[in-house]
């Protein structure tokens, strides 16, 4: 560069620089409060500043940085582009807003008279989202559990917890459960909101594990050369492991005409023709890692003293002279 010239083209740029900046600096008084422009991540915002044919430099900044100088882009950020630069509106757009793009943004521009500015604060609103929660969880039954629900998002999120069975709810990211019945079990949600978007949920499997409890059984009164069938149901988690007995002798499927059927929660012993061996007492075991429950049921045969003795004592003429017995007893007394 000879005879220290500067070309042309570097002044204006110069001159441009320094007129923004000199803008913002001689012109604070007359600033009016920033107006707040509110958009959500991922949005697009623009900015447009109201002028007139008066104008004759106009500029937008972030901050310090210019972003446009008239049509001259500044800003390396290839989401901001011109919309319009004309005499009476000056715009310009930021696409794909994200979070760092927040904060105050300037309109700069020199009329013949003297510099004005004109500001806007770009509010970035981020839909809650569910950044961390717990994993599917197993514990026996009685035990603590704590469950954690992270979200994140701007204005700061709500997080409930939510049993989907019963609608039991907790406000707050933990959830804690203080010895835990199998009642309890079933699936958690977690939903997090704060009004920006739809709400964000995620869910979480409690699962109670307890021993076996044998709900009800009944005798069978099968008559000889007819099919008779035992059933045995347990509740427990994990599934009870059912096994039969006959007098202390443990049975098994195809011998002696008997079959097996388990099932998840109960089992079936079934006798495909009934002999006279095959009356008597019988138990049904159900187990699991946490315990074991048994219970009697007999196989009895119609018309047997037995059976004679067991009906005859539910019947109400039975229980009326159990009854008059009693009385006549007493008064002999």
């Amino acid at each position: 560069m000879s005879g220290g010239a500067w070309p042309g083209w570097l002044l204006c740029r110069l001159g441009l620089v320094l007129l923004c900046r000199g803008l913002l600096v001689q012109s604070l008084e007359y600033n009016q409060p920033a107006d707040n422009y509110t958009v959500c991540q991922g949005d697009n915002a623009t900015l447009s500043c109201y002028i007139d044919e008066q104008v004759t430099r106009v500029a937008w900044l972030n901050r310090s940085n210019i972003l446009f100088a008239g049509n001259d882009k500044w800003s390396i950020d290839p989401r901001v582009r011109l919309l319009t630069n004309s005499p009476a509106e000056f715009s310009i757009l930021v696409a794909q807003v994200d979070v760092w793009d927040e904060g105050l943004y300037t309109c700069s521009f020199q009329t013949q008279a003297r510099p004005h500015t004109a500001q806007v604060y770009l509010i970035v609103h981020v839909p809650a989202r569910i950044t961390n929660i717990s994993s599917a969880v197993t514990v026996n039954e009685g035990s603590d559990v704590n469950l954690l629900c992270v979200a994140t998002g701007k204005p700061e999120p709500t997080v409930t917890w939510r049993q989907l069975r019963d609608g039991f709810t907790s406000e707050g990211e933990y959830l804690e459960i203080t010895e835990i019945n199998r009642q309890q079990a079933g699936e958690y949600e977690c939903v997090t909101a704060n009004g920006v978007s739809v709400a964000d949920s995620k869910r979480v499997l409690i699962t109670v594990n307890y021993p076996p409890t044998i709900k009800d059984v009944k005798d069978a009164y099968p008559t000889m050369g007819k099919p008779a069938l035992l059933r045995c149901e347990a509740m427990a988690v994990p599934p009870a492991e059912f096994e039969w007995f006959k007098d202390d002798k443990q049975l098994f499927g195809g011998l002696e005409g008997l079959q097996i059927q388990n099932e998840r929660t109960r089992s079936m012993l079934l006798i495909d023709n009934v002999t006279a061996r095959h009356y008597g007492n019988y138990s049904c075991l159900a187990s699991n890692k946490l315990g074991v429950s048994n219970a009697s049921l007999r196989l009895i045969r119609p018309g047997s003293l037995e059976n004679i003795a067991v009906t005859g004592m539910e019947s109400p003429l039975f229980l009326g002279l159990l009854s008059s017995a009693f009385v006549t007893l007493l008064f002999k007394i």
